[in-house]
């Protein structure tokens, strides 16, 4: 069993910076594909970012490039997602995802586990 925990959401200004953590919580050391997750108020989830830290790296929505960056300290088996010049329209719930398949997928049916989620918010 797998177990996602999601820390380092916020309060934030516009411009202002965040760093997003994903503790992977396993029995064994497996690798997985890694993705994050938003959903702000109203709307549907969103893919922001993927990684499966292999040849094709990672992958982010257009909106976010630039912007964003998802990495992983395989040490304390944590993903990050740092989020810098962040604006408004980032506020949403944020969520990791692992899928054990490596498909490194913008689509959130493909991941196996899910974190609970923990909020962003960026006022103006």
């Amino acid at each position: 069993q797998v177990q996602l925990v999601e820390s380092g959401g916020g309060l934030v200004q516009a411009g202002g910076s965040l760093r997003l953590s994903c503790l992977i919580v396993a029995r064994s050391e497996n690798i997985y594909s890694m993705g994050w997750f938003r959903q702000a108020p109203g709307q549907g989830r969103e893919f922001v970012a993927a990684s499966n830290w292999r040849d094709d790296g990672a992958h982010y929505t257009d909106s976010v490039k630039g912007r964003f960056t998802i990495s992983r300290d395989f040490a304390k088996n944590t993903v990050y997602l740092q989020m810098n010049n962040l604006k408004p329209e980032d506020t949403a719930v944020y969520y990791c995802a692992a899928d054990p398949a490596l498909r490194n997928s913008p689509k959130w049916e493909d991941y196996v586990y899910y974190g609970h989620g923990t909020q962003v918010t960026v006022s103006a």
